[in-house]
């Protein structure tokens, strides 16, 4: 809202609006004023954002209701108030709701009741503009977190979709590994099982799912970790001649230096090197 107000008098008579720019002249207010309806729509066009508008009932022409009926229906936030004599009392509360007024003062009017009712009206305008700038803030918020639940659910589902993939190429390959006629033995580079294939297994005489996660110093035979631990990038061995539990094992190893697959890699094949 704008820090100037503006109050807009209308009434054919020139004393009358001279009495009312009086009643607000101890008041912070820019006092504009018409003779006639039809002047009062041209300055509520031209002026800019007028917070209340006092009108006489009895004009010629338009009289005051009508005026405000247009007021209402050119700049619904203005708040609109209907003076009137006495004798038009019954006349003018009857058309309040066609005209939509908000306050209706008879003539004579009290000098600190009409002061008081013309700041209570430009509280309502606050209020109601107030309400209007939260409604606009929350319906924008609102579009705003829409959007992101949409990119939130958009993400999730993609992430979802990488997720299901990535369980499937792994399942793929899990069952391509228990597939395989040679055995294949995964470690960690501190020492930890992290992948047995069905063949390695057999070859060992081990149940994978006691040893998967577990240290291979306290697992696997005393002969595949001295194995495995001789293993760097450096110093990879070819398929060596090992007895482990009474069977001739052929086995290979290679460390791996990949970002996030560092560790070793170890084959074992039935029978000796020939």
């Amino acid at each position: 809202m704008s820090d100037q107000t503006l109050l807009l008098c209308v009434d054919d008579e020139r004393n009358v609006l001279r009495s009312l720019e009086r009643v607000f002249l101890d008041d912070d207010y820019d006092i504009l004023t018409a003779s006639s309806g039809e002047e009062g729509l041209e300055l509520l066009s031209s002026a800019g954002q007028v917070q209340v508008v006092i009108s006489d009932y009895r004009m010629p022409g338009m009289n005051g209701v009508e005026f405000l009926k247009e007021v209402f229906s050119r700049h619904p936030d203005t708040i609109r108030i209907v003076l009137s004599g006495y004798a038009d009392t019954a006349a003018v509360v009857a058309a309040i709701n066609e005209g939509k007024i908000y306050k209706f003062i008879p003539k004579p009017w009290n000098d600190e009741e009409l002061r008081l009712t013309v700041a209570n009206a430009l509280e309502t305008f606050a209020i109601h503009r107030r309400n209007v700038q939260l409604t606009e803030e929350l319906t924008l918020r609102n579009k705003e977190l829409g959007m992101v639940n949409a990119n939130l659910e958009r993400l999730v589902n993609e992430r979802t979709s990488e997720l299901t993939l990535q369980n499937r190429v792994l399942l793929h390959a899990r069952i391509v590994l228990d597939q395989l006629p040679i055995g294949v033995l995964g470690l960690t580079t501190d020492g930890v099982v992290v992948q047995m294939n069905r063949e390695a297994a057999f070859l060992l005489d081990l149940l994978p799912d006691e040893i998967l996660g577990e240290r291979m110093s306290d697992t696997l035979p005393p002969e595949i970790c001295t194995l495995a631990e001789a293993i760097s990038e450096t110093f990879p061995c070819g398929f060596q001649p090992l007895v482990v539990n009474g069977a001739n094992l052929r086995i290979k190893g290679v460390a791996m230096a990949e970002s996030g697959l560092a560790g070793t890699i170890l084959t074992i094949m039935r029978g000796a090197q020939p």
